[in-house]
């Protein structure tokens, strides 16, 4: 085969492989995540939370999320952190104790299933010891929690609930706005 001919060639295989490329990466991206074990199991084992997994582990919080099973763990993806300022990530690894009162800003003491929060609006106690808002009232369904879409949810793992969100959560957002709280009031036991 001549070069010209061989340089074609290989061109076109790279043009007929590459939308292949990018469908199985997006595909990748969008899978669902699959239950497998506790909160942390399941968080480690999907390759989707490397940036959470470190900071939880960096905090030690990982014995709570791995033996509490009334937490909800509102988990921001490697992609939601990846569109997070820098500089506010590296300040967060840089002070221990700003990092674990963000993570425990994703966390809520008690089960907050989808159709708790479909169709209200309110705050509810993180567990760092703030408030984060959740948003149920959209009218296509969509649910929200400090403003992040909520895009897998309902994950029950062996100890507690995940609800896959695509953006970090802000400590403060939460407080935006505070409609009565009896509106989503705990699930009673």
């Amino acid at each position: 085969m001549s070069r010209p001919r061989f340089l074609s060639a290989a061109i076109l295989a790279v043009l007929i492989t590459t939308p292949g490329v990018a469908l199985s990466q997006t595909a990748a991206a969008t899978a669902q995540v699959a239950a497998q074990g506790d909160l942390m199991d399941t968080l480690r084992l999907s390759g989707k939370f490397t940036t959470l997994v470190a900071g939880i582990d960096a905090t030690n919080l990982a014995g709570l999320l791995k033996s509490n099973a009334n937490l909800t763990v509102f988990a921001p993806t490697d992609a939601a952190f990846a569109v997070m300022p820098m500089a506010d990530l590296n300040g967060l690894k840089a002070d221990k104790t700003a990092l674990q009162k963000f993570i425990l800003h994703h966390v809520v003491n008690a089960p907050f299933l989808s159709t708790r929060i479909k169709g209200v609006k309110g705050p509810i106690p993180s567990g760092a010891g703030d408030t984060i808002l959740l948003d149920g009232t959209d009218e296509a369904g969509t649910l929200k929690v400090d403003g992040a879409t909520i895009v897998q949810a309902d994950l029950k793992t062996a100890s507690g609930l995940l609800q896959i969100v695509d953006r970090v959560l802000i400590p403060g957002q939460g407080a935006v706005e505070t409609p009565p709280p009896a509106e989503i009031a705990p699930a009673k036991p």
